[in-house]
């Protein structure tokens, strides 16, 4: 059976160069004001924190959380849910620069967890003119009922992200992540993101209310699986998003456009995708039976969540 193989978050070359062109631009602040709304997302996983750029805390613990529903869950323009609706929860502690936290959320994967569930801790730094986040993250999918040839999906991941206000209304973001073994297929994988985000003046919009405008792209890559998964790297690509986020206090809504370049014969290559349909262009290596996969395409995703700090 196929394990299901899928990037991380953030950008060698494209991230570096993106956080270098942030350090040369002009005057220091957080990276996301107390009036914008919408973190630019770079890829990280379900209802969890890591988009969300939180600056330093004072030294005392602090904790945040946040739960919600999508109409699908997409992770670097995948469906992780076989475009069905998803529910997640996300939880994190932080004291002074260091922060831990947990999430969960529903799935629909080849090998069939009960959730997906997520362990991250890391450090949150201002340098210069950027907040940055070093973190650690371990992706785990408990309860799996076909595990395959390499025993279940769990793995981790290292990333460090960026985040530079310019103006009162614009923001940069960028970031690379790299794991030694995703979606345990023996392949390492990174992945490099970008992205700009755009919030609507305070003066033109009711009291407590936030309008973000946001949109990003990145770059996945891999090295080769195990040989009992064929040997072969599974399929770069690149995936994109635009979407506007409304927040009123503890609420927030989220509608947004998500893509890839990724072929539907590459995207079961790279998905396992149990439901993929016949009749595509037929590999000898990747793909020998010619199947195809609708988990990569174009796809608008609604989501609402309440956050509490």
């Amino acid at each position: 059976m196929r394990q299901r193989g899928v990037a991380v978050s953030g950008g060698s070359i494209m991230g570096l160069v993106a956080l270098c062109l942030m350090l040369s631009t002009a005057d220091p602040a957080h990276a996301q004001a107390p009036g914008s709304s919408g973190a630019i997302g770079l890829g990280s996983r379900g209802w969890s924190a890591a988009d969300i750029s939180h600056g330093t805390s004072v030294n005392e613990l602090e904790f945040s959380a946040r739960a919600g529903l999508a109409s699908d869950y997409i992770y670097r323009g995948v469906t992780l849910s076989d475009h069905a609706p998803a529910a997640g929860a996300a939880f994190e502690a932080r004291f002074s620069q260091l922060y831990a936290g947990t999430t969960v959320a529903t799935v629909n994967l080849p090998t069939q967890p009960i959730a997906e569930f997520t362990y991250a801790a890391g450090i949150r730094e201002k340098i210069a003119t950027i907040d940055f986040d070093f973190g650690v993250t371990y992706f785990a999918y408990p309860g799996e009922k076909l595990p395959g040839e390499t025993n279940g999906i769990n793995y981790w991941e290292t990333v460090i992200r960026g985040d530079r206000k310019i103006s009162e209304q614009f923001r940069l973001a960028a970031g690379y992540a790299y794991s030694p073994n995703v979606s345990n297929t023996g392949a390492w994988s990174q992945y490099g993101a970008a992205g700009v985000g755009y919030d609507l003046p305070n003066q033109l919009l009711p009291k407590d209310v936030a309008i973000s405008f946001t949109t990003a792209a990145g770059y996945s890559w891999f090295g080769n699986q195990r040989q009992q998964l064929g040997g072969f790297p599974l399929p770069a690509y690149l995936n994109w998003q635009a979407g506007v986020t409304l927040t009123h206090k503890a609420f927030n809504f989220d509608l947004r456009y998500y893509d890839t370049n990724l072929t539907k014969e590459n995207c079961f290559v790279f998905t396992g995708d149990p439901n993929a349909q016949p009749g595509g262009r037929i590999n000898l290596a990747t793909n020998p039976d010619g199947l195809t996969s609708n988990w990569c395409g174009a796809t608008f995703v609604a989501k609402v969540w309440f956050a509490l700090n």
